[in-house]
């Protein structure tokens, strides 16, 4: 046999391996070798509830974010460090007089629609966010405006410097996905109806209580960096990404075992430590946000800070974030309204946090002349929220208070929480935030109703700082504020995400959740 024909025939046998895999890309390990990862097939994550939008702009939620942040892209975003950097800009400049950001786009960034991105696209989506988000309202403030400079440039243009303007651009949690202009001025108030976007999975189908399929966008350029957090460079590795709605955890749990699903978002947490110890799994956790219940500031009974006083009293977070997270993996018991990693952390306050007094919590009630009224606890039927509220309403309960727990699927919960005739206590999760200023316990829009002056006016301060020590200085006096004075809800602790895969899956990253690009599957 000749070289020729050798040669031939060994290409042909590489190519029909490289066929059963599904392809494979070189890739290096940590130790800089060279390795080959597979590409194609698909990929099967259940989640625990179906999202009640697919437009990120106007949802908090958690199950939102996980499945469109492999759909749309922002200006700015997060590296690991949780520091903004620049994502479909290329690079960004703050003037001298901190009231103006001049972002350069990048030019070869395409829609899914195969339409270029471009300024107008990126004006329109950005003003659009800033009357959806509170984060953006509080931070950027009312006067906030993003203009077209050329096709390629877009400034965003403040009444007054606020120092933590590009984190609440790069902020993960009602994020400011880039949709083309046409489908921003087309969208009711409900959410966009057509999920076009620029990332490295497409929108194909919504199937309703069942599943969301995305697929590889072929045409998708991505940058030239290393992967970090939420930035870098993005593959779909997979060649479709099919979000399951499996709403029962148990079936999750046995649908990983059996190779029904190679990821599961919504795990049993009495089940993380056999999960654990499987050789054939994975698991991963990540910090993740903060357990909490708001108070209604805005009607009610909790309007008097006496009553917040008497309920803050009683509560033993070390209980109610076991309830909540099983396992002491999962959660820690912590006073900072900031995670405990970042610069912005703080202890002030910590002496009013985690009582456990329900005697001093009956003699408040007493002053407060309270008199069995009816206290709604308003839950999600969401494992961790309602374990986390099922524990808080029986130590209500033990102090004399007349407590119901309001148990609804996440979409009824999402609604009726904006009114505030449906709550008085409302059980939250949310997920970590890079600066106080996004902090949703300290909003005046967002369900509590945080629309105090002094919170205010410190907030104010924050951002008006000249540089983040002297911004420090200030969160610590508001959070002693907080704490001892103005209590805007019961933080319990900080909580971890959890996750399980296949051990076949590889490359799976969490960095404000799961992440699925640069992530494969070996079947």
């Amino acid at each position: 046999m000749n070289k020729k024909i050798v040669y031939l025939f060994m290409l042909m046998l590489s190519l029909i391996v490289a066929g059963c895999n599904g392809g494979a890309n070189e890739a290096s390990n940590e130790n800089g070798e060279n390795i080959e990862k597979t590409t194609g097939g698909e990929l099967r994550a259940a989640l625990g509830q179906q999202p009640e939008t697919l437009d990120p702009q106007i949802s908090t939620g958690a199950t939102v974010k996980y499945v469109t942040r492999h759909i749309f892209e922002s200006l700015l975003t997060l590296d690991s460090n949780f520091q903004p950097v620049p994502e479909l800009a290329e690079s960004y400049e703050k003037s001298e007089d901190g009231l103006t950001y001049t972002f350069k786009l990048r030019e070869n960034v395409t829609f899914h629609n195969g339409k270029p991105m471009m300024a107008e696209d990126v004006v329109a989506s950005m003003n659009r966010w800033k009357e959806q988000s509170a984060v953006a309202q509080q931070i950027l403030g009312e006067g906030a405006i993003f203009e077209e400079v050329d096709e390629y440039t877009v400034e965003l243009k403040l009444e007054a410097p606020r120092l933590t303007a590009v984190d609440a651009i790069a902020s993960p949690k009602q994020f400011a996905g880039i949709m083309p202009k046409e489908v921003i001025e087309s969208a009711p108030a409900e959410g966009i109806e057509e999920y076009i976007g620029t990332g490295p999975f497409k929108f194909e189908e919504w199937k309703q209580d069942q599943y969301i399929h995305l697929s590889k966008y072929e045409e998708y350029e991505p940058v030239d960096l290393p992967s970090d957090g939420l930035s870098g460079k993005k593959e779909a590795l997979v060649d479709d990404l099919y979000f399951e709605i499996v709403t029962d955890p148990s079936t999750q749990l046995s649908g990983l075992q059996t190779g029904q699903y190679d990821v599961a978002y919504s795990l049993p947490n009495d089940n993380y430590e056999q999960l654990k110890n499987d050789e054939n799994l994975k698991t991963y956790t990540d910090l993740y946000g903060n357990g909490l219940h708001h108070f209604n500031k805005k009607e009610g009974i909790f309007t008097n800070p006496k009553m917040r006083e008497a309920v803050n009293a009683a509560v033993n977070n070390d209980e109610i974030m076991l309830g909540g997270w099983a396992h002491e993996d999962l959660y820690e018991v912590d006073a900072g309204f900031m995670a405990n990693s970042q610069v912005w952390y703080s202890e002030a306050g910590a002496e009013q946090f985690n009582q456990a007094d329900p005697e001093k919590a009956k003699k408040l009630l007493a002053e407060v002349g309270y008199n069995g009224e009816e206290v709604v606890i308003m839950t999600n039927s969401e494992s961790e929220l309602y374990n986390m509220s099922v524990v808080f309403h029986e130590q209500l309960k033990k102090i004399g208070m007349n407590v119901k727990l309001e148990v609804l699927d996440r979409a009824t919960y999402s609604e009726r929480r904006t009114d505030p005739a449906n709550w008085d206590l409302l059980s939250v999760g949310l997920s970590t935030v890079t600066t106080p200023s996004q902090h949703l316990s300290l909003s005046a829009t967002w369900p509590g109703w945080t629309d105090d002056a002094k919170v205010a006016e410190m907030l104010d301060a924050i951002e008006a700082s000249p540089t983040l020590d002297d911004a420090l200085v200030v969160w610590e006096e508001l959070q002693a504020y907080l704490w001892t004075d103005y209590l805007p809800g019961i933080k319990h602790g900080d909580y971890f995400y959890y996750l399980a895969s296949s051990s076949k899956v590889d490359g799976l990253t969490i960095f404000e959740g799961p992440i699925l690009w640069n992530t494969s599957v070996s079947k």
